[in-house]
């Protein structure tokens, strides 16, 4: 058995925890609920509980490597300092790396722990494992409730000055357009997200001008971006208008993008990624018209250019993420890999 390390994905709802070998075979994942409820303490341990369970089973046979924890909010990373997390309440200014390192009795023979952001090391394992396996540099847009990314270069995610790098979400789009909760108007998730998507379909429904999304919000009590995609699918006509608008705003969003940082590619992952055939033709044909390094670089058929991670010389390649939920665990076992 080769040597491994463990990865963990900790979101508002589900604590997930995997060993994973050094060429990125999954070996075994746990699944809790994140019960925040019952405090912070309560969820560390249970982290650290399942941590010494995967890594006492499969030290017998490899070298434990050490652990890298993906994290929603702002995180300092030299500190190992949770500074801001809006899904974890009390989580603010957190020693989560002492905290976690004191339970697990590390740092110990190499084995530390890493804290990362969730959306960087989700980044990390679609260029580790996933759509973008083999390629050195690229980006990953992960489109949920809002938006989130992470750039990654040479192999390793690019922090930026303090770690912030890859905050797509909050890049403007919309000049003096909607108020975005970082204070700030116009922010590209606000329109290129699946809370964007649910805010677009209301609109249309309060001026009276969607009759069948009218109709599931008032007899869907989960009505949402599914609900939405399933009208777009079926051929209703304000439906299918919001998906494109939605795709002319990631197109802006990519456009920026890729004329600044000129990347091999682009990943699309998030659970609003799946509506993909709704809103990608107006992404692209939004890149190519906002973009002048995208026209000399798109490949022919930007709609077929294939997510497997091989790319054509010298061209731009946008795609879906292939990892879904798991790429942030690949990408924190990665990074826990990565920091020796």
């Amino acid at each position: 058995m080769p040597d491994f390390s463990i990865g963990v994905d900790l979101g508002g709802t589900n604590l997930r925890i995997a060993a994973v070998s050094g060429e990125g075979k999954l070996l075994e994942k746990v699944t809790l609920g994140t019960k925040l409820a019952l405090g912070r303490d309560h969820v560390i341990d249970e982290m650290c509980n399942a941590i010494q369970d995967l890594s006492h089973k499969y030290k017998a046979t490899g070298n434990f490597l050490g652990a890298g924890i993906g994290l929603p909010g702002l995180i300092d990373l030299q500190a190992g300092m949770m500074r801001k997390a809006a899904n974890l309440p009390g989580w603010e200014n957190y020693p989560a790396r002492a905290e976690i390192e004191r339970r697990l009795g590390l740092p110990k023979n190499g084995a530390r722990v890493v804290l990362e952001n969730d959306a960087r090391v989700a980044a990390l394992g679609e260029q580790w494992l996933g759509a973008a396996r083999g390629v050195e540099n690229m980006a990953v847009l992960t489109l949920g409730t809002g938006i989130g990314g992470g750039i990654v270069l040479g192999g390793r995610i690019w922090h930026g000055m303090n770690g912030m790098a890859g905050e797509f979400g909050h890049v403007t789009v919309a000049p003096d357009g909607h108020l975005c909760g970082c204070g700030n108007r116009g922010c590209s998730e606000q329109y290129a997200s699946a809370s964007g998507l649910l805010r677009m379909a209301r609109e249309a429904i309060a001026a009276g001008q969607a009759p069948s999304l009218a109709k599931a919000a008032s007899s869907d009590p989960e009505f949402g971006a599914k609900s939405i995609y399933n009208l777009a699918v079926q051929g209703d006509e304000p439906a299918r208008r919001i998906f494109q608008n939605f795709g002319r705003y990631l197109g802006l969003l990519l456009a920026g993008l890729v004329n600044v940082l000129n990347l091999e590619m682009y990943v699309i992952g998030g659970g609003a990624s799946s509506a993909w055939d709704a809103f990608a033709p107006s992404m692209f044909e939004e890149l190519r018209e906002r973009s002048i390094v995208y026209g000399a670089t798109a490949p022919p058929d930007p709609l077929k250019s294939g997510s497997s991670g091989s790319t054509t010389e010298r061209k731009t390649i946008v795609t879906q993420a292939v990892l879904g939920s798991d790429a942030g665990l690949y990408g924190a076992a990665r990074v826990s890999m990565l920091s020796g």
